[in-house]
């Protein structure tokens, strides 16, 4: 009875043995599995053809920083970059992403002429099995990864620095493109900071215009023309890029007002940056746009493992003015006047001698 009792327990021990064995194996599987699928992932991404579609190559911000940074980050992650150029052509913009698919592109990161008109194409593209990065502007599809600054933060901080120097008085509101959400939503940044005064009765705002594809020639119209009809009478200038605050002052500096009339901006753009220096221009607010297409080009890697928007490192949910609820990437910008100019210089966006052309030595810190 002994024996057979022993061998009973001897038996059970082997059991128990066994099965703890399969479950020291069901667990080093489970470990593996993150690293499996993170090896997967990254051979994914190193065959990644990223296609990029540029809405108007010619702007100085794409060529000098927006693109180098995703294409480093494609290039350091083993993918392969192309792209083309609709040269502010919505039409042409559409037939260029059906194009990049031809030329084997399995992302697309696309800068949006008329966020509206590319709609079609994006969710050919996406139906097609090719994910697609709204970049710096957003496309409504649900599907699509949306990466951008936060643009209602840009207009508040433009917004902030103008009623700070002028918290009553006559506004001149020039707007970009009607076609890009990024005017509205810049506009609803405006607005948080001085609506109130608005209603009040302390802030009149004597013009508020679109200006077709943010033409710096075409806001410098509109300022000729409020300028014109108000005698000169303006208090302050809120513009929502840098190439239309330029041709905003412009028109200024024509009737001697350059200077005297706060005028804001958004890109930090060279000339900007200058123009603050100068006090012609009050501030720029600076999107650092290496980050923008550093984020860019990782996620596009990230989508060609996966294309589920959702899943990207940072992604979160945002409903959009249409109402959809949309995958996206927020980051965040920082305004720059005379007083902090040397950020800039430190973080090699811009070099003295470009920030300091013509301004007085002294006159500011960043220009001793």
């Amino acid at each position: 009875m002994k024996m057979r009792k022993f061998a009973a327990v001897v038996a059970a021990g082997a059991l128990l043995l066994a099965a703890c064995g399969g479950d020291d194996e069901s667990a080093t599987t489970d470990t593996e599995a993150p690293a499996e699928e993170a090896a997967t992932e990254e051979a994914a991404a190193e065959g990644c053809i990223v296609g990029v579609s540029w809405n108007n190559y010619q702007e100085e911000r794409w060529a000098k920083w927006d693109e180098p940074a995703i294409k480093a980050a494609i290039e350091a992650g083993g993918g392969t970059y192309i792209s083309n150029d609709a040269k502010s052509s919505a039409e042409t913009q559409a037939s260029n992403l059906e194009n990049l698919i031809s030329q084997g592109a399995q992302v697309l990161i696309v800068l949006a002429q008329d966020g509206t008109a590319i709609k079609p194409a994006v969710a050919s593209a996406i139906g097609a099995g090719v994910p697609v990065v709204a970049y710096d502007r957003l496309i409504e599809d649900p599907q699509a990864l949306y990466i951008t600054f936060d643009n209602k933060g840009v207009g508040r901080l433009e917004a902030e620095e103008i009623f700070k120097r002028v918290p009553k008085g006559r506004y001149v509101i020039i707007k970009g493109s009607s076609t890009d959400a990024n005017a509205d939503f810049l506009r609803e940044g405006f607005e948080e900071v001085i609506g109130a005064a608005v209603t009040a009765g302390d802030i009149e705002i004597v013009s508020e215009t679109y200006t077709d594809n943010w033409d710096p020639a075409n806001a410098q119209a509109t300022m000729e023309q409020v300028l014109s009809a108000e005698s000169n009478k303006i208090d302050a200038v809120l513009t929502q890029n840098d190439g239309m605050a330029g041709g905003a002052i412009a028109a200024l500096a024509a009737q001697g007002l350059a200077g005297k009339v706060p005028v804001s901006g958004q890109d930090a753009e060279q000339a900007a940056l200058n123009r603050v220096a100068l006090g012609t221009q009050s501030l720029t607010v600076w999107k650092d746009a290496r980050e923008l297409g550093k984020s860019a080009g990782e996620s596009a890697l990230a989508l060609c493992a996966n294309a589920d928007a959702s899943a990207v490192a940072g992604a979160s949910p945002f409903t959009t003015p249409g109402g959809n609820e949309i995958s996206s990437i927020f980051l965040v910008p920082k305004p720059i006047t005379q007083d902090n100019l040397n950020e800039v210089i430190d973080a090699g966006w811009t070099d003295q001698a470009t920030l300091c052309q013509g301004v007085t030595a002294g006159s500011v810190a960043a220009c001793p």
